[in-house]
């Protein structure tokens, strides 16, 4: 399968391309406007196809794409590759307004291309069994220390994960309230409530925090577990059970990357189209707690 990678970026470095590159079904093609990062990436993952430009990337011949750009591009980025019948798989978010988010995934749908969004917390194995609890109370928190941001950047870059959790995590939790702090132009913190019927979900992120962390707890009916950093589980009901990522267990694995990778693949190598409209709904919610916050 020939796999495009455009924008070769730390999240490309880091998360994807440990698994793509080491995959016999896949034959990659970089796509970067840097000439030194293509020659570097070229000779370090062994890869022939080096590509400037998008068009000479498709005009070669591209089965699927995994766009890793910085997010202002996406939308340009992710037309082009839509309008060529590209099953796509973008970074989240699509877009950092709503706007344009909506005009990329209604172009999708209107091909019938496949958009896939890069939630990888779906797929991380620790949250992916936790959601299969259904508990009715989840609590989620991502604090950073000392990264106080604008708030449209902070909560379409990072609270966005936040966001996408509590909806996997609790489907029927859609009446939403937000509250938070903003001092001159910076978001401090922000908290999402989501409830529905037996269901409260809450999300939380400080970016003026003690410490550098993500914990996630669901609890009810008498249990409750609860992860750190996506690598640590410790159950509750009848004692206290630690479980911790094995010594061999990638990182790409234990966040969700790996699983998340094969299943868009898979999806490409069936001719199943993925859609984005439920990803669509996450970044809904994030212009809601953009303009609630900005009000």
């Amino acid at each position: 399968m020939r796999v495009a990678m455009i924008g070769l970026g730390d999240i490309a470095r880091k998360a994807y391309l440990p698994v793509l590159g080491t995959r016999p079904d896949v034959q990659l093609a970089f796509v970067t406007r840097n000439a030194a990062t293509l020659d570097e990436l070229g000779v370090a993952w062994r890869v022939d196809r080096l590509h400037a430009d998008l068009d000479e990337a498709l005009a070669q011949g591209v089965d699927a794409a995994f766009v890793h750009a910085a997010t202002e591009v996406h939308p340009t980025i992710v037309t082009r590759l839509v309008e060529a019948g590209v099953p796509t798989l973008v970074d989240k978010p699509i877009a950092d307004t709503l706007e344009a988010c909506e005009s990329v995934v209604d172009l999708a749908e209107t091909h019938g291309v496949s958009l896939m969004v890069g939630f990888n917390r779906r797929y991380a194995p620790a949250q992916a069994e936790a959601a299969t609890l259904k508990a009715p109370f989840v609590l989620m928190q991502k604090n950073r220390t000392g990264h106080a941001d604008a708030v449209r950047r902070t909560v379409f870059d990072d609270f966005i994960h936040v966001v996408d959790s509590l909806r996997f995590l609790a489907p029927g939790a859609t009446d939403a309230r937000v509250s938070g702090r903003v001092a001159g132009d910076l978001l401090q913190h922000v908290m999402l409530h989501l409830a529905g019927p037996g269901l409260d979900a809450v999300g939380i992120m400080n970016r003026d925090s003690g410490a550098n962390e993500e914990v996630l707890e669901v609890m009810g009916a008498g249990a409750k577990r609860r992860i750190v950093n996506l690598a640590e589980v410790t159950d509750y009901a009848g004692g206290e059970h630690v479980t911790r990522r094995g010594d061999w267990a990638t990182v790409a694995r234990q966040r969700g990357f790996e699983a998340m990778i094969e299943a868009f693949l898979a999806a490409v190598r069936e001719d199943r189209r993925l859609s984005a409209l439920d990803a669509l709904e996450t970044h809904r919610l994030c212009e809601r707690v953009v303009a609630e916050l900005s009000a």
